[in-house]
């Protein structure tokens, strides 16, 4: 049974409004004392015009009250839901054992295509602590729309187009050799890279010479390309040993070079409706009537830029997908960026682009030190914070656990998943500073806390001797408090997993998953479950068979392990 879609068919009949309408308002309640469940009447002020206290005392009056609730009550603008807690207990553990390893999958997005374009590092730049962000927040979105039925693309936009590249042939052939490169790879393009931003302080014409060279590569130099291709086949052997740590694929590669064969027609579309316009030797799009700056299309010397490539990008995968959604997550410092081109595509006369372009922000990473920052070469290497993060797991188990088996795959596990988990734990609006110490710790709301809670239901399955409770289970022996919470907290996973997609914020699922890991720690301690016996014991542990599989399954849509033994 799903409470929240049964609750809404009630309110739909005495409010006369949609199912889909209702459901999209039911909320869990912070506070269980306030229900199980709460429809808040707001939204229905307007069409039935009454004080919205008024219409949650009128509603609840008409509401027949459905076996599978035990109480209705009114508390302001709220309609509160009180579930009979046999009936919530017996189906949301019957539900998992049924559905097991299908538990979150649902079809609320069939035949919905979204589009995420995620992750995105530049080329001939090293993988650094400011990608993970979007790396991590992109792959927890992609998995939670797709585990909700939508067919989700991948896409790593990668940087691999535009001045930089004129930059680093500059610097390579001043300061660089192809013998360095090849051994040092990527840590030497980074190092000549940030040399050439410190002598174009001292000698600007080195901007010029740069932009010079990205002009032979629009125009096929044969020099050009081969650096060009170099340079891209260095970076991408440290990119996928970064991502081959981290789990995570994508779906298409297509960067922004792809798209050098497409601009010339979103130039030429844009000057045929009347939308370009110059601007000291430039070409923009006024948008000074909505309040932004121009966005610019093309450069004095011809050249393209971001937005010329983003908006070519969006036509070709509104073609290519015909996307429901097509969904950039990106630092919060372009938003207007975003805002810009979105704009442009709008007034071209798509009117998808309201509805469908979205992008999702973020703030900023740090080690407490300041803002990164390759030019000045003021980065962190990704793998820097995933080996330190893996050998303090490993001193942590080699002090706490020295008997485990596989101890270096446990240690990479926890290490990167608290990585991961320190990332997706708050608003992603929110700043994030790193603290290997914190995020390590096996106390508190941290990827450590979680996988030993998972760890621990595991273990007492393994000495029960069963993985998976056979049979017909008693369910009306689950009636204590901490046993109803734990099973409560695992019959609200989808709708906080819809709330997630909803809302594009992966840390209303990560702090659902420590919520039901409270709930059955504390379970766990109020109800001594080897101890029991009977029929006792066996729904006991189905509850501990739920929060295991569970469990393992929300850590996975994060992109974080779930070990069976720490």
């Amino acid at each position: 049974m799903d409470f929240a879609y049964e609750i809404a068919a009630l309110i739909s009949k005495a409010a006369e409004i949609s199912v889909e309408d209702a459901r999209e308002a039911v909320e869990v309640p912070a506070n269980e004392d306030m229900g199980d469940y709460a429809f808040p009447c707001f939204r229905l002020a307007k069409v039935m015009r009454k004080a919205p206290p008024l219409i949650a005392k009128e509603l609840a009056e008409k509401l027949e009250k459905p076996d599978f609730i035990s109480d209705i009550c009114v508390v302001g603008a709220y309609i509160n839901f009180f579930t009979d807690k046999s009936t919530l207990v017996k189906e949301v553990l019957l539900k998992v054992l049924e559905k097991d390893g299908d538990y979150l999958k649902t079809d609320i997005g069939s035949g919905k295509t979204v589009v995420f374009d995620y992750s995105s590092p530049n080329i001939a730049k090293p993988f650094h602590v400011g990608h993970l962000r979007s790396t991590v927040i992109g792959n927890a979105l992609y998995s939670i729309y797709k585990a909700l039925g939508y067919n989700c693309i991948g896409v790593n936009h990668l940087g691999d187009w535009g001045t930089q590249f004129g930059k680093l042939i500059v610097a390579y052939k001043r300061w660089g050799d192809k013998e360095t490169v090849e051994r040092e790879d990527v840590k030497e393009l980074s190092r000549i890279y940030v040399k050439f931003h410190e002598e174009a302080e001292k000698d600007p014409s080195l901007e010029d010479e740069a932009r010079s060279w990205l002009v032979k590569m629009q125009e096929g130099d044969s020099e050009a390309l081969e650096l060009w291709k170099w340079f891209v086949e260095i970076s991408m052997k440290e990119f996928d040993r970064i991502y081959d740590r981290l789990h995570i694929t994508f779906d298409s590669y297509a960067g922004e070079s792809f798209y050098n064969d497409k601009m010339q027609a979103v130039v030429d579309e844009l000057n045929e409706k009347g939308l370009l316009t110059e601007s000291e030797g430039a070409r923009i799009v006024d948008l000074e009537k909505y309040n932004m700056p121009p966005c610019l299309i093309l450069r004095r010397d011809g050249g393209t830029l971001y937005p010329t490539r983003d908006i070519a990008a969006a036509f070709y995968r509104k073609k290519t997908y015909d996307f429901y959604r097509d969904v950039y997550v990106t630092a919060l410092d372009q938003n207007l960026h975003f805002a810009q081109w979105f704009k442009v595509i709008e007034l071209m006369g798509y009117d998808w682009a309201k509805d469908s372009l979205v992008h999702v922000p973020f703030g900023l990473v740090s080690l407490g030190d300041g803002k990164l920052s390759t030019r000045k070469g003021h980065v962190v290497l990704m793998e820097d914070i995933l080996n330190a993060a893996v050998d303090k797991t490993k001193a942590i188990i080699e002090d706490k656990n020295p008997d485990l088996e596989d101890k270096d795959e446990v240690s990479e596990q926890v290490g990167i998943g608290a990585v991961i988990f320190n990332d997706l734990y708050n608003s992603r609006i929110k700043n994030v500073v790193f603290d290997l110490e914190r995020m390590l710790s096996f106390e508190g709301e941290t990827g450590p806390y979680v996988q030993y809670s998972h760890a621990r239901a595991c273990s007492i399955l393994r000495r029960a001797g069963a993985d998976k409770p056979e049979g017909d289970i008693d369910y009306s022996l689950i009636s204590d408090d901490a046993s109803v919470s734990v099973c409560k907290a695992i019959g609200d996973t989808e709708a906080k997993l819809r709330d997630a997609a909803e809302k594009y914020e992966p840390y209303i699922l990560t702090r659902h998953i420590v919520d039901i890991c409270k709930a059955f720690n504390k379970f766990y301690n109020e109800n001594n479950i080897m101890a029991s016996e009977g029929e006792l014991k066996k729904a006991r542990l189905a509850v501990v068979y739920a929060v295991k599989t569970v469990v393992a399954q929300c850590l996975a849509l994060l992109g974080i392990a779930a070990p069976e033994r720490m």
